[in-house]
């Protein structure tokens, strides 16, 4: 409904409705009076660049930032040599944090030597914290306006007072007083989507300042979420991808509670909808109920990441995970055999504070007992204002570095032990890029890419693709006529 509002039958005479989304639209419209006056003196549109840093939560934030900028009349680029920078925070790791600064940094000589009217806009969940809006205050003061995760919608709103106003502006909120979706989003793809189900997160893992910056969990209503993918699949939309912090334990705050399994019952029902993903569940809420519902679904993809982190029971207790290597090695086996062509990809963490060598071992038991598709390894960084950053026992860098690299090389000899298994097959594929040397990049079901001579297909069309080599995290393959399918 409202993506198709026309802003400028807007009545600006009157005063802004309390009501959202109808609020921020009425802001859009009072901007784009500005973008307006812009134009007639420079002869141009303004620029606009917005850089997203972190999670697929970001970047479904900043579909949003971007569509509303977009429908004030701003035009995408992505230099940051321009007239609006909008950069949308992480704050998971620390390192993240510093480059930030050093990106503002560069934006501040930008705005010195180059364009005086550049706007600076820092949002997302680094801005949650209060000592880092301290720092930017006091060293970053050419900065126009901050804000953090739990009102993305009101960019509109916010940079029509800074159009005003020669100060900084801060508006950022402890927690969500509302769930605003139906604003204007600029989507990557015109043929698949993510749809946010629900926000924050109540885990508190040792090791994660997520539940800090976000806020709790709060769910959206399924009936507004099954609306919003009915619009997406009108629009063309074929394949969704369900977004949460923790994704199986949706609904549990909602007046009439919904789990996750029923919800994707709905989502399944909605027609043009091929394929439905979802991102992230955790291991200690992932029912039978959902095992069950996507081992009989034509259209939920057979792949689930499901974060191991470690695979030592006792680092897990100190993360906080409610789980033990036995819980989640059992769980794994209940998927594949309820789905043996399932890909599972996972979240490891080497390094944790008191990781010793059996500790690490394992972990490499779990990664070659679960035979994982793929794995996002990571160092174990300190973060500041979480329990893990005053742990004792901080693992030395060399000895990290050296477990980190076994691992590496675990993960990627399970990761070609499973490809190996689908060479020969013909597999149907969402084609997803084109390529500049002639070559398509689709993506299985099961989460893992091929890349292909171009033949017929098109971008976000589905074909079929004999898997002729595995290269272990990827297949190549060739296009063929639609006969003997095995889908994944």
């Amino acid at each position: 409904m409202y993506n198709e509002i026309d802003l400028d039958k807007i009545d600006l005479n009157l005063e802004p409705p309390m009501e959202e989304p109808a609020r921020q639209y009425y802001f859009m419209a009072k901007c784009r009076e500005w973008v307006r006056g812009f134009e007639q003196k420079n002869g141009r549109r303004p620029l606009a660049c917005t850089q997203t840093f972190g999670c697929q939560m970001n970047a479904k934030d900043s579909e949003k930032l971007a569509g509303i900028l977009q429908a004030i009349g701003y035009c995408e680029t992505e230099s940051e040599d321009t007239d609006l920078v909008l950069y949308n925070t992480c704050t998971v790791r620390e390192n993240a944090n510093t480059r930030v600064y050093g990106r503002i940094g560069y934006l501040g000589r930008l705005k010195r030597q180059k364009n005086g009217n550049m706007k600076v806009i820092l949002c997302g969940c680094m801005m949650q914290e209060a000592h880092v809006v301290e720092k930017i205050k006091k060293s970053y003061p050419f900065v126009d306006l901050i804000f953090g995760t739990h009102n993305i919608y009101k960019l509109a709103e916010l940079l029509e007072k800074s159009f005003s106003s020669k100060k900084m502006i801060v508006d950022v909120v402890d927690k969500a007083e509302t769930i605003v979706e139906e604003l204007p989003s600029e989507r990557k793809y015109n043929f698949k989507a993510g749809v946010n189900i629900m926000y924050g997160c109540n885990n508190f893992c040792s090791y994660c300042i997520v539940p800090y910056v976000r806020g709790r969990e709060r769910s959206r209503k399924p009936e507004d979420i099954v609306a919003e993918i009915k619009k997406l699949a009108a629009s063309g939309i074929t394949e969704i991808m369900l977004l949460g912090q923790n994704v199986n334990s949706y609904g549990k705050t909602l007046e009439n509670p919904v789990h996750f399994a029923e919800l994707l019952r709905q989502a399944e029902q909605v027609e043009g909808i091929q394929r439905i993903r979802f991102m992230t569940p955790h291991p200690k809420d992932l029912s039978d109920e959902l095992i069950q519902v996507m081992a009989e679904s034509k259209k939920i993809c057979h792949h689930i990441h499901l974060p191991l982190q470690s695979g030592s029971s006792r680092l897990l207790k100190e993360m906080n995970r409610h789980y033990t290597k036995e819980n989640y090695i059992a769980l794994a086996e209940k998927i594949k055999k309820a789905m043996p062509e399932a890909a599972l990809t996972t979240d490891i963490i080497v390094g944790f504070p008191g990781e010793t060598e059996e500790d690490f071992l394992e972990t490499l038991d779990v990664v070659r007992r679960v035979h994982f598709s793929s794995a996002y390894t990571f160092l174990y960084s300190p973060r500041s204002g979480t329990p893990a950053a005053a742990m004792p026992n901080q693992v030395p860098e060399d000895i990290a570095k050296e477990r980190f690299d076994r691992l590496v090389a675990a993960v990627q000899e399970v990761s070609a032990e499973f490809a190996k298994q689908a060479v020969g097959r013909i597999e149907e594929v969402l084609v997803e890029e084109e390529k500049s040397d002639g070559f398509m990049t689709g993506r299985l079901k099961n989460n893992l890419l091929v890349h292909f001579p171009k033949v017929k297909s098109t971008l976000g069309s589905y074909c079929t693709v004999k898997l002729s080599e595995s290269k272990g995290f990827y297949y190549l393959g060739e296009e063929v006529k639609d006969v003997n399918k095995n889908s994944v």
